[in-house]
């Protein structure tokens, strides 16, 4: 219990230090909002009654207070001459569109979540086989051969392999027509076309990654002596390798998974962009471009949030897994 309530405050603690510090910097470091709303024509009148409609023209701290304030119990905006209630979470107003930003995240989050989930399932399931059988066959031309693939995947640029894919399926294969924004129920045959390629481009990088850990867990668990032990008494590899060595040299990528999956769930900005879905990271990309600070601030905080949030969970499932990590909490 007192693992899981250290854990909880270290979350909350960490994601108040995030809200402070973004804000802060866009506060000071961001460019006047009145004015890229305006214009650079704009007169001094103008540009003061769209800081004071915006609240842009308050001390940093009523500011922030405000906007805290709005996370938990929403807050009441100006528009002109009329009032909006932002409801809680109140991320504010997209700048560029006049849209509140909660509802712009969430009608994104889908392609988002879409994207993680598929490339996901890939990379586990391939980089954690090619990491089995590298380290089963260390020092073999398998192994030489998974380790170089591993590297590449890691080396190449997502976007470098996102324009190849393109270019080597679409235009000169003709085997999958160009990524678009259809829903599953609406056409799933062209739904999971323009999705293929995608999770292609991120399971390649994050599977080469995993394909490495994998292989470097597995070969320093068949080294340990409780799995000589299980040789001498004369089981079968295969029993030796699969209930011995796999579960302790697989426990560590829990946290791996969470961590990069919550990452993802934040967006995958290039890949998002250059197969021009839709998603949360491509809206980030359009918001940097623009200037947009509300929506810009809102996705730096919902992703800090599903980071931390994720990090909560695997600290927890890991402790489930291995109780050494509760009882060195409470030491």
């Amino acid at each position: 219990m007192w693992y899981l309530l250290r854990r909880i405050g270290f979350a909350v603690l960490t994601l108040a230090v995030v809200c402070f510090f973004t804000f802060a910097i866009f506060f000071w470091l961001s460019p006047d909002p009145a004015t890229l709303i305006c214009g650079q024509t704009c007169t001094p009148d103008r540009i003061a009654a769209i800081r004071e409609q915006l609240g842009v023209d308050r001390p940093f701290i009523e500011q922030f207070v405000t906007f805290v304030s709005g996370l938990f119990v929403g807050r009441t905006m100006q528009s002109g001459t009329s009032v909006i209630e932002c409801a809680a979470p109140c991320l504010g107003y997209s700048f560029q569109t006049g849209q509140e930003v909660k509802v712009m995240m969430l009608d994104r989050f889908p392609t988002s979540l879409t994207l993680a989930i598929g490339a996901c399932v890939l990379w586990l399931f391939f980089g954690v086989i090619s990491g089995i059988i590298a380290a089963l066959r260390q020092g073999t031309a398998i192994d030489s051969t998974i380790r170089i693939g591993s590297l590449l995947g890691i080396a190449l640029p997502n976007y470098f392999v996102a324009l190849l894919l393109q270019f080597i399926l679409v235009v000169q294969l003709k085997i999958l027509p160009f990524p678009q924004n259809v829903g599953f129920a609406e056409n799933p045959v062209l739904w999971f076309q323009s999705f293929l390629m995608p999770w292609i481009v991120l399971a390649l990088m994050y599977a080469a990654i995993y394909t490495r850990v994998t292989r470097s867990n597995v070969i320093d668990t068949l080294s340990e002596n409780y799995v000589r032990t299980a040789r001498a008494k004369g089981l079968r590899e295969r029993v030796v390798v699969g209930k011995h060595a796999l579960r302790p040299a697989l426990t560590p990528l829990v946290t791996l998974v969470g961590m990069d999956f919550a990452a993802l769930l934040g967006g995958a900005l290039i890949t998002e962009t250059v197969f021009g879905l839709n998603g949360v990271g491509k809206m980030a990309r359009d918001a940097i471009a623009t200037n947009d600070q509300p929506v810009i601030m809102g996705f730096t905080l919902v992703a800090a949030t599903l980071v931390v949030v994720a990090n909560l969970v695997v600290d927890i499932i890991y402790s489930l897994l291995d109780p050494r990590v509760r009882t060195g909490a409470n030491a």
